[in-house]
């Protein structure tokens, strides 16, 4: 049975997620960073409850490896296009900020969670996890561009609707997403656990980014692709269905 706890962590993080449309500059850069923190630490601590150590020692691998990509891309621009950070986020290193890792870390353990819901086998649990964790940044790249904590310098080609990312940046998440779910792979999950606290925060991120991007970032291509995107394993979730 999840302790109480661990339902308050994931009560907080919505807690700081729903005042983000309302607050602006200085206040809103504080509490993305802290919004992040506190996600990762519920991501961390479900991992440890449902799984043990290991899983939260390959999890915080996935963090490695998300940052080790946007210091890449932001020096190469492989994966994700020709791109740069412009601050806001916290302290960085080799000009990316911390916090960027946390956020490939705070997602990846629901999006493994909600694949492992709906479907079995390895190799197919890689790539539908890998879709419930890149579908997430339709969302994401857009709200931070906004919010002007990185941008591109040639965002072409492009979906219709959003003009300030590339598709190359969507594609560089897939790719990245693969690389992470694969590694998440090695450290099996033991049944019986209770995913509900996980499963909680995917699906509210996934309705909540529609909402916000309709109602207060005034983002309906945003809203209309992002929501499309994650209900690729959405729709199966809330379904019930396992394969």
């Amino acid at each position: 049975m999840t302790p109480r706890w661990l339902w308050c962590l994931v009560a907080a993080v919505i807690a700081l997620e729903i005042p983000y449309p309302l607050l602006h500059g200085h206040a809103r850069n504080v509490l993305t960073v802290a919004t992040v923190v506190v996600f990762a630490a519920t991501s961390l601590a479900h991992a440890w409850l449902s799984s043990g150590g290991r899983r939260v020692g390959w999890l915080l691998g996935v963090a490695l490896i998300g940052f080790a990509a946007e210091v890449i891309g932001v020096h190469t621009g492989v994966p994700f296009g020709d791109y740069h950070y412009t601050g806001g986020l916290g302290p960085t290193v080799a000009d990316v900020p911390i916090a960027v890792g946390l956020a490939w870390l705070m997602m990846a353990q629901p999006a493994a969670c909600v694949a492992e819901r709906i479907w079995s086998g390895r190799r197919s649990l890689v790539v539908v996890a890998a879709i419930a964790l890149a579908s997430w940044d339709v969302f994401l790249d857009p709200q931070m561009v906004d919010a002007h904590h990185w941008r591109w310098h040639h965002p072409d080609p492009r979906l219709p609707g959003i003009t300030d990312v590339p598709l190359s940046n969507f594609g560089g998440w897939l790719l990245v997403s693969l690389v992470v779910m694969f590694a998440l792979s090695v450290a099996h999950t033991a049944p019986g656990r209770d995913d509900r606290p996980a499963l909680t925060l995917w699906v509210w991120t996934w309705l909540s980014s529609t909402l916000a991007n309709l109602a207060f970032f005034h983002r309906p291509a945003v809203a209309a692709w992002g929501f499309v995107a994650m209900a690729v394993v959405g729709v199966p979730l809330l379904r019930g269905g396992r394969r």
